[in-house]
This record gives structure tokens, C-alpha cells and sequence, in this order.
């Protein structure tokens, strides 16, 4: 049985990370700071008993350290983060402190009670920048320039992983997740733009497109980014892997399929297109299979249909 630490483990992904693994016999110990995630997401982890351990916890604070030495996690998912463009672009000091100064007191701990690998919840959505080509390299990376604090934060976490890997020993995978949606995923934030269109259309509520609506992410559901994290445990040593379609999907489609399974008929309100965010975007996922023996198998109408599911109570 191995001991894992999930970061952020009561959030959207962290939270369902924490099941597959419990499920797949693993002890797992779980931090939050319940700044966005929330208990309701851990019941079916709380259901494994002492296999099962949940700390409510900032990554920044003086007592990972303590944790850290308790548990002796065998490999550490860090997925605790500042997670918003636009709260990025207002509070770039806090942003950095987050997913910066936080990953490096989770990187000193891990080191320091001998875990031997870190996997790293990077933005293949933010980290690239505005991209050359379509769909985007990891290899862009290098060179690349982000659009907005939180891409630059993620983009200098992956720098860091690299650092720790050549002096301290200590393996690491950056996954550089698309645009993630899927059950859970809280439809009051800034980030599951599904989860809002979905929640709203439920309600009979016209939701807002920002811009023209032409803007492109590439959607990837949750099932199968938990999927990559797990794979990601024995597999893609030092490397940056792309988990996503290599798809573009616009808003104005996204927002047209929503409608399509919610039944909503009204249409969708406007505003101006907020700085820092992208014009287009679809992650290249050609090395997936090779790095971590992981591919996509959610088509979106059919991830879709689950978010809506799961909004709707059924």
C-alpha cells in the first residue's frame, strides 16, 4: 500500500484524485484549505475509514512540515492552487504566494522526508501563452510567454520541478491539464465555465459570453484527467505531458450544445472579453501514450450530458 498526499484534495479534481486512489488501495492523505474546495466533495472518501485522512491546511503554512514527517507520503499530487486568470491579473503577489511559495514548502517536504515524486497540476490552458501553432507542443513551453500571473506561476512551477529533479533528487510529472469540467466542479467560480452555463441554463437563466464567443479551449473531462494523474505515478519521469483533446471547441459551440441538452431557449447575454485570457487554444496530446500510456476516451456532448446530469441531482 502506498501512501499518497493530494494538495487541494477537496476541490473539483483533488477530490475525485483522492477516490480513484482509494480505490485503488492506496492510503491517502488529503489538504485543503477549503478557500474553494469544499467537505461535501469528501464523502465518498471519508466512507474508506483510516485509510482516509483530511487536513485542513494552506500549503504555505509552517505546519506541512509537521504533516509531512506524520504521513511520509510516498508520491504527492500538488493540485492546491490559485486557480483564476482574472484574480491573477488584480492580486499578482498572491497568486505567486500561493502557487509559488506554496509549491516550494510542499517541494522541501516532500525532499525532506524522502517522497520520491511530485505530479503537477500545470495549465496547458494559461502556460503556453497566445500559441504559434495549433494544437500546442509541450515543447512551446521553452520560450513561451503567458498572458496572465497565473500562467506565469504555473509555467515557473514546472522550472521548479525541474531544479528539485537535478539537485535534490526528487522526480516529478507536470501534467499541463486543458480546460477540465465534469461533476463537481463548483458553478459559482470563474473557472468551470460549463458548470456555469449548465447551472445557469438549469435555472432559466441566460448566461453571459464574453467577447464575440469564437475564443477556443480545449475541454477535457474529469474522469479522464484523474486518470492521467494516476498513470502519471510510475511513468513520464521529468517530462510535461498535455492532457487534454487536441481539440478546439468555441464558446458560442459550447454554449449551443448546453442549450441543446438542458432545453434552455433563451439567448445568452454579452460582455467585453476580460485581459489576460487567450484567443485560442487545443493541447498537441501525440506524447501522451508514450510518457504515460494515456489517452482521452470522454467525447464532449457525452461529458456533457454527465455535468448536466449531475447539476440536475439525478
Amino acid at each position: 500500500m502506498t501512501t499518497v498526499l493530494v494538495t487541494g484534495g477537496a476541490g473539483f479534481i483533488g477530490s475525485q484524485l483522492a477516490d480513484r486512489l482509494l480505490a485503488e488501495g492506496h492510503r491517502v492523505v488529503s489538504v485543503d484549505d477549503l478557500s474553494t474546495g469544499r467537505i461535501a466533495n469528501l464523502v465518498d472518501a471519508r466512507g474508506y475509514g483510516k485509510e482516509f485522512s483530511f487536513f485542513n491546511m494552506d500549503v504555505r503554512s509552517d505546519g506541512m512540515m509537521a504533516l509531512f514527517e506524520r504521513h511520509r507520503p510516498e508520491v504527492v499530487f500538488h493540485l492546491a492552487a490559485q486557480s483564476g486568470v482574472r484574480p491573477s491579473l488584480e492580486d499578482p503577489v498572491h497568486d505567486a504566494s500561493v502557487n509559488i511559495m506554496g509549491l516550494l514548502n510542499v517541494l522541501e517536504a516532500t525532499v525532506h522526508v524522502g517522497g520520491r515524486k511530485v505530479i503537477y497540476a500545470a495549465s496547458g490552458g494559461t502556460m503556453y501563452g497566445e500559441p504559434r501553432r495549433l494544437p500546442v507542443k509541450e515543447t512551446a513551453a521553452q520560450g513561451s510567454r503567458p498572458l496572465s500571473p497565473y500562467g506565469v506561476s504555473k509555467k515557473v512551477g514546472v522550472d521548479y520541478l525541474g531544479f528539485y529533479q537535478r539537485y535534490r533528487g526528487l522526480d516529478f510529472t507536470a501534467l499541463a491539464l486543458g480546460n477540465v469540467y465534469g461533476p463537481r466542479q463548483d458553478p459559482t467560480g470563474e473557472a468551470g465555465v460549463i458548470a456555469i452555463f449548465a447551472s445557469k441554463m438549469l435555472s432559466g437563466e441566460a448566461p453571459a459570453i464574453f467577447g464575440d464567443g469564437n475564443q477556443t479551449r480545449d475541454y477535457v473531462f474529469i474522469d479522464d484527467t484523474v486518470h492521467a494523474f494516476v498513470q502519471a505515478m510510475d511513468r513520464g519521469s521529468g517530462k510535461i505531458v498535455n492532457i487534454g483533446t487536441a481539440l478546439e471547441t468555441s464558446v458560442n459551440h459550447l454554449y449551443k450544445l448546453i442549450a441543446e441538452i438542458t432545453g434552455f431557449t433563451g439567448e445568452p447575454d454579452h460582455g467585453s472579453l476580460p485581459s489576460g485570457e487567450l484567443r485560442r487554444i487545443a493541447l498537441d496530446i501525440s506524447s501522451a501514450p508514450s510518457a504515460i500510456a494515456w489517452k482521452p476516451w470522454t467525447h464532449l456532448e457525452d461529458g456533457l450530458k454527465e455535468t448536466v446530469a449531475y447539476l440536475r441531482g439525478v
